[in-house]
C-alpha cells in the first residue's frame, strides 16, 4: 500500500451550493464556414428571438414561421416586425460568438449557453452559460469582450476545444498531450476523501493553463469556486525533484496533504526522502519553483533526468 500522510487540522469544513445546470444546446456537426451552437435544426439560440433581447430586454420565444439564415445559423422571431428589423440589420442583432458561451470563449474555449443570462455589451448581444459565468464576466466585461474578440477566430477554428491563451502561457503545469493535469484525478477528491479518485471528462475545470477533471458535478463546482485551495503545488510536478530543482512526473496516487497544500510524488522513494526533512524540502522546493516557472513557462515541457537519493540511489 502507498503511504500517504493527511495533516486534518490543515482542512476546513467545506459547504457547497450546487447550482442548478441550465438547459442546454445541442451543437451541430461543424459543417460550414461559422462555427455555431444549434440545435439539430440548425436554429440558433434555442431558437429565441435576437431582436427581443433588444426591444424587450428579455428572452421571446421565436416562431419557425419567421425565420431566416445567417452565417449559417437559422434563427427564429417573434414577429415579421422582429424578422425585418434582423433582415435590415443582422449584424447589429446576431448573437455574438456563434451563439457560445461569451465568457467562456474569453477563456479559449466554448460552453453551452441558458438565455436568461443575456445581456447587451457594448451594443452586442452576449450569452453566457450560467451565473458563474455571469459574475465572471461582469468581473470586468470590457477586457473580457475584448479577450473573446481575440480568441474567437482560433476556438472556432479547432471546433471549441480549448486553446492555450496569451495568460496561460505565464503557467508551468504537468499536463498530457491535451492539457490534463494529474493524469485526470480529482483534485477535491485528495481533500474530501483522502485518497486518489479518477476523474471524468464531463466534469472539468480550466485553472492557470491546466484541465482538471473531477468526479462529480459537485467536486468541479468546489474547485471552480476555490481552485486556488485545490489545485496542486509546484503544477503537479514531483515534490522531492522540485526540492532539487528538478522537473519530474508524479504518481497520482502517491501524495500527502502539508498544512492545506496538495503535493505529489514520482514514486515512493521520492515520497520518504521528502518527509525525511519535511519543511526544509517544502522551503526548497517553494524556492525553486518561481525559477522554474521562468525558465519553463510557454515552452514544451521536458523532464529533467531522474534525482538521486543521498546514497546516490536513482529516485525515480
Amino acid at each position: 500500500m502507498k503511504k500517504i500522510l493527511m495533516n486534518t487540522k490543515a482542512l476546513t469544513a467545506l459547504v457547497v451550493i450546487m447550482i442548478a445546470l441550465p438547459s442546454l444546446t445541442n451543437a451541430q456537426k461543424y459543417e460550414g464556414k461559422y462555427f455555431n451552437n444549434l440545435n439539430t435544426d440548425g436554429v440558433i439560440i434555442d431558437g429565441y428571438d435576437a431582436v427581443a433581447f433588444f426591444t424587450d430586454n428579455r428572452p421571446v420565444k421565436g416562431d419557425a414561421k419567421f425565420q431566416y439564415s445567417y452565417d449559417d445559423a437559422v434563427y427564429y422571431f417573434a414577429s415579421q416586425e422582429h424578422l425585418d428589423l434582423f433582415k435590415s440589420n443582422p449584424e447589429k442583432y446576431k448573437v455574438q460568438f456563434g451563439g457560445w458561451c461569451a465568457y467562456a470563449v474569453s477563456l479559449g474555449r466554448v460552453a453551452p449557453i441558458d438565455v436568461n443570462t443575456f445581456s447587451i455589451a457594448y451594443g452586442r448581444l452576449v450569452i453566457q452559460h450560467n451565473q458563474r459565468a455571469v459574475d465572471g464576466w461582469n468581473k470586468d466585461v470590457k477586457n473580457n469582450l475584448l479577450l473573446a474578440d481575440r480568441y474567437w477566430p482560433k476556438v472556432s477554428e479547432v471546433g471549441g476545444k480549448q486553446i492555450t491563451t496569451t495568460e496561460e502561457k505565464g503557467f508551468l503545469n504537468n499536463v498530457d498531450e491535451n492539457g490534463v493535469t494529474l493524469q485526470g484525478y480529482d483534485a477535491v477528491g485528495y481533500f474530501t476523501d483522502n485518497k486518489a479518485i479518477k476523474g471524468d471528462p464531463k466534469f472539468e475545470a480550466r485553472y492557470h493553463g491546466a484541465t482538471y477533471w473531477f468526479a462529480s458535478q459537485e467536486h468541479a463546482n468546489m474547485f471552480k469556486d476555490h481552485p486556488e485551495m485545490f489545485a496542486p503545488q509546484y503544477g503537479a510536478f514531483c515534490g522531492y525533484a522540485m526540492s532539487l530543482g528538478k522537473l519530474r512526473p508524479v504518481d497520482p496516487t502517491i501524495f500527502q496533504i502539508e498544512n492545506g497544500r496538495l503535493i505529489l510524488q514520482h514514486t515512493q522513494m521520492a515520497y520518504d526522502l521528502f518527509n525525511k526533512d519535511l519543511q526544509n524540502n517544502i522551503k526548497k522546493a517553494d524556492d525553486y519553483w518561481p525559477k522554474e516557472v521562468k525558465k519553463h513557462a510557454g515552452k514544451k515541457v521536458k523532464f529533467d533526468a531522474p534525482a538521486m537519493s543521498p546514497k546516490n540511489e536513482m529516485v525515480s
